[in-house]
């Protein structure tokens, strides 16, 4: 299987300005944090950089840290927003607790391609599990898609149903559901449903409301079994994106090649990448596996 990397290119809204010695620079709308980065290996372009925030790492493996603020942030959080064409998306970009910033923006090329993979599809309806803030939920909502959202976390869906309403979009049709994945995808297949398209992000640990424990090499192939039972022939895609984990492309890759066997279209894989700013390199954060009707 032949790898590729699809590359998230700066927008007005988002950056990443600078990045090396284990850490990047990015600009989220007026602001610019310092976060840590492994895949950081080289050394930065500038030597100084000036940032409002940086999270810092904490002693142990397990993504401890907190925030440090040079400058006053919005504890609130405030709005960017991301757009192709006309179909244009509002969110809140908040500092969280886990590093991130309320959304992934290494995303961005996925939310266009999926679009890409439904044009010509009248009312689409997908899926995205493990959806957090929504911001690819609604990327696909803006276009006319009717939605599922599936997320374990009350308050994530929460973040999702306000960044529906700040981008318009709170008379969308868009189920959300504060539900385990899996037993979300079960229960669909037993329902005989079927889906256009299928989105899912999954954490390498995690619990759902009702306490069930994810595992990501444990759980990830059922789920991806079930998933397959809500595609057909006529679908249009399935995008599975991992993060953190000692896994390999090709491997996700080939267990979407095997589960896809019987349906006709192409499986891909690859990594994702950000387009630095400084000097145009590109900064690996995630691999990736596909399927869809068409290739590219």
């Amino acid at each position: 299987m032949q790898l590729s990397t699809l590359i998230g290119e700066p927008w007005a809204d988002y950056g990443l300005v600078d990045s090396g010695h284990g850490r990047k620079l990015e600009r989220y709308g007026r602001f610019r944090f310092i976060r840590p980065e492994p895949q950081a290996l080289w050394a930065p372009a500038k030597p100084d950089w000036r940032a409002q925030g940086e999270f810092v790492p904490g002693s142990d493996e397990d993504g401890g840290g907190q925030w440090k603020f040079a400058e006053p942030v919005p504890r609130d959080g405030w709005p960017l927003a991301w757009s192709e064409g006309e179909a244009r998306v509002k969110f809140t970009a908040q500092t969280t607790p886990f590093r991130h910033l309320g959304f992934f923006p290494d995303m961005a090329p996925v939310w266009s391609w999926m679009r890409g993979r439904l044009a010509g599809c009248a009312q689409p309806e997908c899926l995205n599990l493990f959806g957090y803030t929504g911001v690819g939920t609604l990327a696909l909502s803006a276009i006319g898609a009717k939605m599922v959202h599936v997320d374990a976390s009350k308050k994530s869906v929460e973040a999702a149903r306000g960044n529906a309403a700040l981008s318009g979009l709170s008379d969308a049709p868009v189920r959300w559901m504060i539900d385990d994945a899996a037993k979300f995808v079960a229960r669909e297949v037993r329902r005989g449903r079927r889906y256009d398209g299928i989105l899912l992000d999954p954490p390498k640990y995690g619990r759902g409301p009702d306490g069930e424990v994810w595992r990501l090499e444990e759980h990830l192939p059922a789920l991806i079994a079930d998933c397959r039972r809500l595609l057909d022939a006529e679908s249009r895609y399935l995008f599975l994106t991992v993060y953190a984990v000692r896994m390999s492309a090709l491997a996700i890759g080939e267990m979407l090649r095997q589960v896809f066997a019987d349906l006709p279209g192409t499986v891909e894989a690859g990594e994702l990448a950000v387009r630095e700013e400084a000097r145009g390199l590109a900064l690996p954060t995630a691999i990736w596996a596909r399927w869809s009707r068409w290739s590219r």
